[in-house]
């Protein structure tokens, strides 16, 4: 398979979880559990996808789908116990993932390309690890003793008004999944601010077009950008 349905599937299993759009609060339980079974239903559709690929493009895209599952799971983390801690754990955790990915991709070279390819690596994962860390002392170092709200700070939105993007993804899937036509669908779902990402493989144009109304209908989401691919033209 060539590079770019390679590439197609590895965008249609990624996972939407920003370290920047983290909530400052603790999560609900129900909500907690909701998003590790999205993260969970996500990895499974990620693997799946990888079943058409062959040979080392299809341990490159395994190795994608792990890594992007373990960063999602500590993203879910830092989003559920904000704090220095977990930060530093979500880059511990990428700096691991990309590794993966890169020395699955070192598979292709052989003899000295190869080893060049995962000393490369290596020296990589070494660097982003050594800058997560510092960037967590830099955190403490500079952390006030206590910060006082001013007139000029932002309104927080109140807990009726602001709807956590895991929450909706969770949300969406539910409703995709409770959707008879579309249960042999391999349709993926990503949210940010309320934005609603579809990805992943359809039959046809009257199931991209019921997925997206599905999503639309859903509480909380914005607006719904549709990436769906129909089955055959990948």
């Amino acid at each position: 398979m060539n590079s770019i349905n390679i590439t197609v599937i590895a965008a249609a299993i990624a996972l939407a979880f920003s370290t920047g759009a983290m909530a400052a609060q603790s999560m609900t339980k129900d909500d907690y559990k909701a998003a590790q079974n999205s993260i969970a239903a996500d990895y499974k559709s990620a693997t799946a996808a990888c079943n058409s690929l062959s040979a080392n493009a299809k341990d490159v895209c395994i190795a994608e789908a792990k890594g992007k599952e373990k960063v999602a799971k500590a993203e879910l983390d830092a989003r559920n116990a904000p704090g220095d801690k977990t930060r530093y754990a979500v880059g511990i955790a990428k700096a691991d993932a990309d590794y993966a990915v890169a020395k699955e991709k070192c598979d292709d070279k052989a003899g000295n390309d190869k080893n060049a390819c995962l000393k490369d690596a290596k020296a990589v994962e070494t660097r982003a690890k050594a800058d997560a860390k510092a960037q967590m002392k830099t955190a403490d170092a500079s952390k006030p003793a206590k910060e006082k709200p001013t007139s000029s700070a932002p309104k927080k939105e109140s807990p009726g008004e602001y709807i956590d993007d895991s929450v909706i993804t969770s949300k969406v899937k539910a409703a995709v999944l409770g959707e008879a036509s579309l249960k042999s669908a391999e349709i993926n779902v990503e949210t940010y601010k309320g934005i609603v990402q579809l990805t992943g493989f359809v039959r046809s144009r009257a199931d991209i077009n019921k997925a997206v109304e599905v999503a639309r209908a859903v509480k909380g989401v914005k607006s719904v950008k549709n990436d769906m691919i129909l089955k055959g033209t990948q």
